[in-house]
Parts: C-alpha cells; structure tokens; sequence
C-alpha cells in the first residue's frame, strides 16, 4: 500500500470522523431517553446527523491542526445535555449514559474492521472499491480506537469521569465533581507534554488488536 500525504489522509479520516463523532454524541442522548430524560431528544441530539453535533473549533479545526502537527487526534463536539434529576436511577442511569458513548464508538471500530476484511476479499476484483473501503476502514477504527479510549479516561468532562463520579460515595463524587472545570486544561496539558499519547496509545493498539483484520488495519495505518 502507498504511503498518503496530508490532504489524502484527512480526505480518508474525514467520513470516520464524523461518524464517530455524531454516533457517540447521539448514543449519549439515546441512553439518556431510554432512563427517563428527553432533553436530548427534543433538542434534536439523537440524531445521526452531524450539523447537530458539530462544534466548528473542536470538531473541525483542533483535530486537523493537531493531527498534522503530532499525528494525533484531538477535538471535541457539542455535549449532549443530559438532566439526571429525569433519570429513573440517577447516578446508576448516569453511569450507563456515560458509558454509551464509547460503547458506540467500540461497535463501529468493530464495523470499519470488517469493511477492512470485505475490501481484502474483494482486492482482485473490484480493486477500485476495495482501496477505499481498506483506507476508511482502518481510519475509522483508528479513530474510534482512540475516540473511545481517551474518553473512558477518569477525567471529567470526559465519560470516564461520568463513570467514576457514578461510583463514588455521594461525598466523594461531590468532591471529584468540583475538578470538572479543570478537566479540559488537564487534557490539554496532558496531550502538550505528551503524556496523553503516552498513556493511550497502549490502549489504543490493545483495542485495535481484538478486532478482525489487526494486522491489515496496522498496516494501512502506518502509510496515514
């Protein structure tokens, strides 16, 4: 396979983005539905389309800027609103709400894995098909890879720390909560300093190495 430049690769990484994006966002606002809240639903957030989960900084300029200056994915979309005082169980619902986003990005490495298989199959004979299914495939389970690994991270706002807060006695999760608003720059220092990549990127080939065609979806990923 032939090693892409800049533009060819965020050509490729552009469609699993969004994907991940907005099954992730919507995923939140389903569960949420599911336990009692409809915030999201009347919002119109429990949608799959991505103008309504898209914020034009996070989703859009800071992943592309920081892809092509350390080849890493950052960004962020527009959270979706969840009222835990309408949840049937709050902190169990929030939990399980939380714990809704990665679990759809985990689904769709698991699909862009097996359209990394279906595009081998087809190579000799529709070749003109199966380049773009093996490229795409493998970036969209490189990004849902990381999308679901970075935010199981116990750090609030990500879903990780949603998940913690849940399990925590009730005076510790207030305690816990109170670091929310430093959660974002935490991140950001994380990933400056290069801690972040090093904490997930194990993560991230663990995942990568469950899934169907682990060693095609490598391959390609190291020509991105």
């Amino acid at each position: 396979m032939q090693s892409l430049n800049s533009i060819q690769t965020l050509a490729v990484l552009a469609l699993p983005v969004l994907f991940a994006i907005t099954v992730h966002e919507a995923a939140h606002g389903w569960m949420a539905r599911r336990f009692g809240d409809s915030t999201a639903m009347l919002l119109g957030r429990v949608t799959l389309n991505p103008l309504k989960h898209i914020d034009p900084i996070g989703t859009i300029l800071v992943p592309a800027v920081t892809f092509l200056l350390s080849s890493f994915l950052f960004g962020w979309a527009k959270p979706v609103p969840v009222n835990w005082r309408n949840l049937h169980h709050p902190r169990r619902d929030m939990v399980l709400v939380a714990l809704a986003g990665p679990g759809a990005n985990l689904i769709m490495a698991v699909f862009w894995a097996l359209a990394v298989k279906l595009g081998v199959a087809l190579f000799d004979v529709f070749e003109w098909l199966a380049m773009p299914l093996i490229y795409m495939g493998s970036a969209g389970v490189l990004i849902n890879s990381i999308l679901m690994t970075l935010n199981l991270l116990p750090i609030l706002p990500l879903d990780g720390g949603r998940v913690l807060a849940g399990l925590l006695p009730p005076r510790m999760a207030w305690r816990f909560s109170r670091l929310e608003p430093y959660g974002l720059f935490i991140v950001i220092g994380l990933l400056a300093t290069g801690l972040l990549g090093k904490i997930l990127w194990p993560l991230v080939v663990g995942v990568i190495e469950i899934l169907p065609a682990s060693e095609i979806v490598k391959r390609i990923l190291e020509s991105l």
